[in-house]
Order: C-alpha cells, then sequence, then structure tokens
C-alpha cells in the first residue's frame, strides 16, 4: 500500500509561504523549492485553497499566499483539508473471533486517532516556521 503524503507536502508547501510573505508564490516556485512536480503542487494547493488556508490569485502575475496568519493554523487545519478521514480501518472478516477482535481494534485505532488529533491540533504553522529557522518576515528567503 503506498503512502499518501499529500499532508507532508501540504505542510512543506505553507512553511514556505508562511516564511517569505513577501507577495505571491507559484505552484512551480514552491515545487522547485520541494523538488517535486508543481501538478502535485496544484493539487494541495487546491485543496488548501478549498479549506481557506491559502488565497490564490490567477494569471501571469498570480500565485498563492497564506488566507491567515501562521500562528492561527493548526496542523489539524492542514490535515482536515488534505487527509481527514479516519487514518485506520478495519477489515471485513468472517469469523467466529473476527467481531471481538474487530471491537477491540476499533477502540484502539479510536484512541490512536484521537491522540494524533490532539497533537495536530496544538501544534500551529508557526511553530514549523520556528523551529526550521525561518523568519517570517517580508523578503527573507
Amino acid at each position: 500500500m503506498a503512502a499518501n503524503t499529500r499532508f507532508s507536502t501540504g505542510v512543506h508547501a505553507l512553511v514556505l509561504l508562511a516564511a517569505d510573505t513577501d507577495g505571491l508564490q507559484t505552484s512551480e516556485d514552491i515545487a522547485g523549492k520541494l523538488k517535486i512536480n508543481p501538478v502535485v503542487v496544484r493539487r494541495v494547493f487546491s485543496l488548501l485553497h478549498q479549506a481557506r488556508l491559502l488565497e490564490s490569485q490567477k494569471g501571469p502575475h498570480g500565485g498563492s499566499k497564506l488566507a491567515r496568519s501562521a500562528k492561527s493554523i493548526t496542523l489539524a487545519d492542514i490535515y482536515q483539508a488534505l487527509d481527514g478521514g479516519e487514518l485506520f480501518h478495519t477489515a471485513s472478516l468472517a469469523g467466529p473471533q473476527t467481531a471481538k477482535v474487530g471491537a477491540a481494534l476499533k477502540k484502539v485505532f479510536a484512541g490512536a486517532e484521537q491522540a494524533l488529533s490532539e497533537q495536530l491540533d496544538k501544534t500551529r504553522l508557526s511553530d514549523l516556521v520556528k523551529k526550521t529557522g525561518k523568519t517570517g518576515k517580508k523578503g527573507k528567503k
């Protein structure tokens, strides 16, 4: 099963946008910095725009920027915009013990998802910008 990297890509892209608030950045700009295909960035940006985490402007001088401050965006906001579904799924298996095991797994999965949700909710985009040594000020690159 392939890993979904949409959340990680989105966080990296938003950190770059938050670290350089001097105007708009294109998907090509961000993709170049992340060494990935611009199409991947555009898909992620589309979801972030729908979630109102990004503002975008089309045209030759277009690009994207944060829709609100990095302090007001949590990793939970980004996760909900990009993945947002259940992390774990129980298998539909037949057998005498599967119902009991399935019920036990659901409880374990719910606890793990709750712990992740709490951690993501208390981590702000601005925290990651600070940890990367980016300033978030205009003109700093």
